[in-house]
């Protein structure tokens, strides 16, 4: 009969136990003394795939939707941070895949016709080619016709920055837009970003500091 009882309080304990540690975590506010609830986040929303079992193998995540809006129509987003590479807001169907003879993006953020398109100019820097002419001659490496070590190289020599100033050719290295830029999806975050960007420049939430007047002001650039 003792055992029994030893038994039945013991269950009954591992049960208040069980109760306790499974309950939704609180904290208590100091001010007013009463239990707030912290929303919780289950292993099933943490991932893109909507469950929490990592074996299941026939598993649809949910499709992703992009903003629909035509290009001209859209609302800019803000840049994540001074002189990142903005996000696309506009629809990009019909203009990708994009390739070196084929780019419609230039139709639109070309500077000689991006003010009137209502859309983003391409900066100077996409104009500009930062590869000196390397060549390697016998055993030797050519950096724009000089000879260096097979290290890296500080010398002015061997550093060549040429710019297309007239913005009408954009560099061969730069063809690929969606490289660095990126239509947004719609689809709803378990949490949103909370990430708060410092601009350095006034407009810099919406444009790049990039310009050959700043950048360009004190170096020697061949055409």
């Amino acid at each position: 009969m003792k055992i029994l009882t030893k038994i039945t309080i013991g269950l009954a304990t591992s049960a208040l136990l069980f109760v306790g540690c499974s309950s939704t975590p609180t904290h208590t506010n100091a001010k007013s003394n009463a239990s707030v609830v912290k929303p919780t986040i289950t292993e099933a929303n943490l991932g893109y795939r909507g469950t929490d079992d990592l074996l299941k193998e026939d598993v649809v995540p949910p499709a992703v939707a992009y903003h629909s809006a035509p290009p001209g129509a859209a609302k800019k987003f803000n840049r994540a941070y001074q002189d990142a590479p903005p996000m696309i807001p506009h629809s990009v169907e019909g203009l990708i895949p994009i390739t070196k003879n084929n780019n419609a993006c230039l139709g639109c953020h070309m500077p000689d016709v991006a003010s009137s398109m209502g859309a983003t100019p391409i900066p100077v820097s996409h104009f500009t080619n930062f590869r000196p002419q390397t060549e390697v001659v016998g055993d030797t490496i050519m950096k724009n016709g000089h000879a260096i070590k097979n290290t890296s190289s500080e010398k002015l020599a061997n550093v060549s920055i040429k710019v297309d100033k007239d913005e009408q050719h954009l560099y061969a290295g730069r063809f690929n837009c969606t490289q660095c830029h990126a239509p947004q999806a719609t689809n709803t975050l378990v949490d949103d970003n909370h990430f708060k960007p410092v601009y350095t420049a006034p407009d810099g939430e919406h444009k790049s500091s990039w310009n050959q007047s700043k950048w360009l002001k004190s170096i020697d650039t061949t055409k």
